[in-house]
């Protein structure tokens, strides 16, 4: 029988205590200090994590622009989470494992490991880029959002030279801020969210 998925999480109160806020916080800095504090965080079973709102599992959320087109994908019904399948993303992440941490024993590092494998798992990047950290991301208007916490990244191409490697990704492309705009309703509410704080509305 395969040993469970184990996911990094800290609980609601370290968020509580750094101002808890619905949508995107551009203050990135204060908070990363708390959730990446040593002891903050610990490792739990993905089935109990997803059930249990006074934990937030900490989740890298990559988004590419090219010349001012984002990179969009529709997630397929082999996507890990369920909730989320047929909805448009332009957010590329997922969990942070025991795995990630590769003996640093730095809660930070473990963290940017994390960013990168789940990137290199889902899509192959064939383009230099810029990146920082543009904000946290919090919805607890729904089930997924109250469990979770996002970290966004925004990965600014020289080319828009990158291919799927998960099944899970479809009809990925490089889309204007006017499409991404008719397509709203169809994303996910993290996706949603990151629009808007981008476009500025």
């Amino acid at each position: 029988m395969a040993q469970e998925e184990q996911v990094l999480a800290v609980p609601r109160s370290v968020v509580e205590k750094a101002g808890m806020f619905q949508g995107v916080m551009p203050a990135a800095e204060r908070y990363l200090k708390v959730l990446f504090a040593p002891g903050a965080g610990r490792y739990l079973v993905r089935s109990q994590a997803e059930k249990d709102p006074s934990f937030k599992q900490i989740i890298p959320y990559v988004i590419m622009r090219w010349e001012g087109q984002y990179l969009s994908y529709v997630r397929g019904k082999r996507a890990g989470e369920s909730r989320l399948v047929e909805k448009r993303s332009i957010g590329i992440g997922g969990h942070i494992n025991p795995a990630d941490d590769m003996a640093l024993f730095d809660p930070y590092e473990t963290y940017l490991n994390a960013v990168n494998r789940e990137v290199a798992e889902e899509v192959n990047v064939e383009s230099a880029y810029r990146e920082q950290i543009i904000g946290l991301l919090n919805d607890d208007s729904n089930e997924v959002g109250s469990v979770h916490l996002g970290i966004v990244h925004l990965w600014e191409l020289e080319k828009p030279a990158v291919s799927r490697r998960e099944q899970m990704i479809t009809r990925m492309e490089f889309l204007e801020t006017d499409m991404l705009r008719t397509l709203r309703e169809e994303m996910e509410t993290w996706s949603q969210l990151c629009l808007e704080h981008l476009l500025g509305n």
